[in-house]
């Protein structure tokens, strides 16, 4: 009996594992779609910054326990928190090199 047990319990175990690895794909696939969506507008720095610090601290985190979901989730997180990071600073290097030459849609 206790053997039947053993066996049922850890089947149950592994059923229900695969079930929660199913549901957290899931989740990341639905997060990197709305990334994906919003990839064009640049966030601001006030949000890239500690959303990079937070990804990346996660990510770790994620590392010493082994849940490679959020791993997945939290890496992929980072890079895009530097991605926006980057794109915020140029951005604002551009608009500098800019000020004071006038409307660029004038002749």
């Amino acid at each position: 009996m206790n053997n039947y047990l053993l066996i049922t319990g850890s089947f149950l175990y592994k059923a229900v594992t695969f079930q929660s690895l199913i549901i957290g794909v899931a989740g990341l696939i639905a997060i990197a779609i709305g990334w994906v969506l919003a990839l064009g507008d640049v966030p601001p720095l006030r949000l890239t910054i500690p959303y990079l610090i937070g990804s990346a601290l996660l990510t770790i985190y994620s590392l010493i326990n082994w849940n490679l979901v959020f791993l997945i989730l939290n890496g992929a997180a980072t890079a895009l928190s530097a991605m926006n990071l980057v794109r915020k600073v140029r951005k604002l290097n551009t608009n500098a090199k800019d000020h004071g030459k006038g409307n660029k849609f004038q002749d």
